[in-house]
């Protein structure tokens, strides 16, 4: 892992506020003169416009239930913004709601990292608040961000609420996935699955559980690019109202000073970013967003640099998929700045953070976990042992492929099976419950084409269990994938097969029964095919045709691989 030197912030003759970038007309007199005329309409006078401008990113939408309280959180930072003497814009960018788009959000987080650059570098700002939330859209705001190099500061919407069915205690969604198996399986009939519904999602906010979401909130405050608290504080809270007047106040304070993401974000930022990714068992997307964000700064972050941090870092924190509790708990427990205080030896100290101080500076005084405090965990007191996250390797992932094995099935870490082939999402839906495929809790369930070029990686590698195995109790397999699954998911499943089958890699080879070994321990991935039958199947290859048009073609043929972060090739 690399990262070239950066120098430090300096004074420069830039134009500042609502000078930033004219428009250009041939004349910049007249371009400011305009550019107040039309200010004036918005009943800014001379006094406002002499003042930092801060841009604040709006991604509230209908379709993104998550951040449906992000209006009254943009009126929080405005606030701030114009306590600390700026001026706030609110732009609007794309929203990427998880749940409402198809064919994924994934397909479309890379537009929305271009959107929001192109936006922030053509439009006066001094500083840019970053506003998100649902899975893809701080990723796709950090790139951007990091691109367009303007001083920025995030703030997530934070997680819901946690529900309650029956006296259970219910969140999304790893608990959506648990309580629907068992309707698959005939645990729960049609009502009680109804009644479920109304509680696994009971407020406004992201998923509760440690999945995409809740795994980048930590990862913003690893970064140092949020306020201590800002990863975990309840959505409906007050504090999440006071981070924001919070967030608005600072963001002024990095535009005077001029603090951007170049300066801010080291080689050892992302290392600490790693560590918190593998202490919480965060979602094993983060391993593809954090190796995008590293790329746009040029710091080489690679998958075997994640799993080199992992495996030296336990498990610390008791929240679902991997333990017990919810986000909530964990803030109330002290959020990121007391796990961070946990894994205060295995952290470069020396970092930058948002607040202008090192992270030591900001852990000096800080106690640790407290005994009453039981959902995060000290360092001689683990949840779980080092590597929750693992990278492995083999015939059938020459390049890499990713397991959570913290979310997995002990007893298949070490697994030989037969494997049976689904070529698509349709081919999966069409066959999946067919008992004439007699499946056995045994077979190794194998999807492809849904890679980066295949399909946008939509979050399909976490295969549903067959309907007549959930039946018989059946609750893992060993699944495979070149596609992603969600944070909140679990079992014992590999993805980001690289490289993946549309381009024809190893897993577009697979033919139903032949012989896969997954073995975690020794971080291995084989498919145990003797090599003169993988050349003449590799012969016979052809790879899928590309989209026609727009955006999907233009993703297809510019993406890259997920171990390279699945960015366009131009962008990095």
């Amino acid at each position: 892992m690399q990262t070239p030197a950066k120098e430090a912030p300096s004074g420069n003759d830039t134009p500042r506020g609502v000078d930033r970038r004219l428009t250009s007309y041939g004349d910049p007199g007249f371009s400011k003169f305009l550019r107040r005329t039309f200010l004036a309409s918005a009943g800014l006078d001379a006094e406002d416009l002499s003042r930092p401008v801060v841009g604040i990113v709006n991604t509230a939408s209908d379709y993104t239930t998550c951040h449906r309280d992000m209006p009254q959180l943009i009126e929080h930072v405005k606030r701030g913004v114009m306590e600390a003497g700026g001026l706030p814009f609110v732009f609007p960018v794309m929203s990427l709601g998880e749940i409402l788009t198809s064919p994924t959000t994934m397909l479309f987080r890379n537009l929305m990292a271009m959107e929001l650059e192109e936006q922030i570098k053509s439009q006066p700002m001094d500083s840019v608040v970053l506003l998100g939330g649902c899975d893809k859209t701080v990723p796709a705001e950090l790139m951007a961000a990091a691109s367009a190099d303007v001083p920025a500061i995030s703030l997530v919407v934070g997680p819901m609420s946690v529900g309650s069915y029956k006296g259970e205690r219910l969140g999304a969604c790893t608990d959506c996935r648990r309580m629907w198996s068992d309707y698959r399986g005939g645990r729960l009939n049609e009502e009680s699955i109804a009644e479920v519904s109304q509680e696994l999602a009971p407020t406004a906010g992201t998923c509760m559980v440690m999945g995409t979401a809740s795994t980048m909130a930590c990862i913003v405050e690893a970064l140092g690019m949020g306020l201590p608290f800002s990863g975990t504080a309840p959505a409906v809270s007050s504090q999440r109202l006071r981070l924001a007047v919070a967030t608005g106040r600072r963001a002024v304070e990095i535009a005077v000073a001029d603090r951007r993401p170049s300066h801010l974000l080291s080689e050892g930022s992302f290392r600490n970013a790693a560590a918190v990714l593998a202490a919480v068992s965060g979602s094993t997307n983060a391993v593809i967003h954090l190796t995008a964000i590293a790329r746009r700064l040029k710091i080489e972050l690679s998958l075997e640099d994640i799993h080199r941090i992992a495996a030296g870092v336990p498990l610390l924190v008791d929240c679902k998929p991997a333990g017990r509790n919810y986000l909530p708990d964990m803030h109330r427990d002290g959020g990121v700045p007391a796990l961070l205080k946990a894994l205060e030896p295995l952290l470069d100290l020396d970092a930058l953070t948002i607040t202008g101080e090192t992270l030591g500076e900001v852990l000096d005084g800080m106690t640790g976990p407290q005994p009453w405090q039981d959902t995060i965990r000290t360092l001689d007191n683990p949840l779980g042992p080092s590597g929750s996250l693992v990278a492995l390797r083999g015939s059938l992932a020459p390049d890499g492929a990713v397991i959570k094995a913290a979310a997995a099935s002990g007893h298949l870490l070490v697994h030989e099976g037969p494997a049976c082939v689904f070529d698509s999402l349709e081919d999966l839906e069409a066959r999946l419950d067919d008992e004439s495929l007699a499946l056995t809790p045994g077979h190794v369930l194998v999807m492809r084409n849904i890679g980066p070029v295949g399909a946008g990686m939509p979050e399909a590698g976490s295969i549903p269990i067959p309907r007549y195995l959930a039946e018989q109790g059946v609750k893992d397999m060993v699944r495979i994938s070149d596609g992603r699954m969600s944070g909140t998911a679990y079992g014992t499943i590999v993805l980001h097969c690289t490289p993946e089958a549309a381009l024809g890699g190893p897993l577009a080879l697979v033919r139903d029964g032949d012989p896969i070994r997954v073995d975690v321990p020794n971080r291995t991935v084989d498919l145990l095919v003797d090599d003169k039958e993988l050349a003449r199947r590799r012969a016979a290859f052809a790879a899928p045709p590309l989209p026609e048009r727009g955006w999907s073609r233009l993703y297809a043929s510019s993406v890259t691989q997920a171990s390279d972060g699945a960015d366009l090739d131009f962008l990095q």
